[in-house]
């Protein structure tokens, strides 16, 4: 795909049909959550501590059908959900930080409609309990009851930023509980090859650590205390030690 301006730049445009990572190689990630994800990219790709899922449990990926929406105002979702399909994830980003309540059960069941594995919003979602009756997971900046309106155009399926991280159409998106990673979709096959061996190696930890092992001598720590100014004593041995 061409190139596009990252950002609030970018007004009134919907791109359709976008190059999307495969689908099964989305649903393999997914498989093996967001900390294995983000590790095996180099520690690189997480959209940070503040978005938290709505519900517990819940572990998906999906490939990235991205919104730019203007504060306060959710036209754009109503646009984007024309150009989701099954697999896909729904981004929505907000030109400037907005709280309120822009997603909520009426778009989860056209989404879930359309095979939309869930959403990540960088704004607000209400509807929370019903979202978890209805089994679509969602991960939000914010949970507010405030109402939007619908008369600002942005933009669908361009690149957008969240916390520092730009996510663009067609990139695989991975969630869970303990946060959200953006995979770009010319990464996606490397991703999944990096992170089963990371699986891999980190079994093998977990059969070492039950035989008694410990990560200072399995991840060859010991050696390194001493320069970096570590060093045992007795309880004995301190100066003015109570016995």
């Amino acid at each position: 795909m061409t190139a596009l301006p990252v950002g609030p730049n970018v007004r009134g445009l919907v791109v359709t049909d976008p190059p999307r990572a495969p689908r099964d190689v989305a649903a393999a990630l997914g498989e093996l959550g967001v900390a294995t994800v983000h590790e095996a990219l180099g520690r690189a790709g997480s959209l940070g501590p503040e978005l938290r899922p709505v519900q517990q449990g819940a572990r998906v990926a999906g490939t990235a059908v991205t919104v730019l929406c203007w504060p306060g105002d959710n036209l754009m979702i109503h646009v984007a959900i024309e150009q989701c399909g099954p697999g896909d994830l729904l981004v929505v980003a907000s030109a400037a930080p907005s709280t309120h309540g822009m997603f909520g059960e009426l778009f989860a069941t056209a989404l879930q409609r359309r095979g939309v594995v869930g959403i990540v919003s960088d704004t607000g979602v209400r509807d929370t309990e019903e979202l978890r009756q209805m089994g679509f997971p969602a991960w939000s900046r914010y949970v507010s009851a405030q109402g939007t309106v619908k008369s600002t155009a942005g933009s669908v399926n361009v690149p957008v930023t969240i916390a520092g991280q730009v996510v663009a159409p067609g990139d695989v998106v991975v969630a869970d509980d303990d946060g959200v990673v953006v995979v770009p979709r010319e990464r996606a096959a490397e991703a999944l090859e990096a992170s089963r061996a990371r699986i891999a190696k980190e079994e093998a930890s977990r059969d070492a650590f039950r035989a008694g092992e410990l990560g200072l001598d399995r991840y060859g720590l010991r050696d390194q205390l001493p320069a970096l100014g570590i060093r045992y004593v007795a309880w004995a041995d301190l100066a003015g030690g109570a016995s």
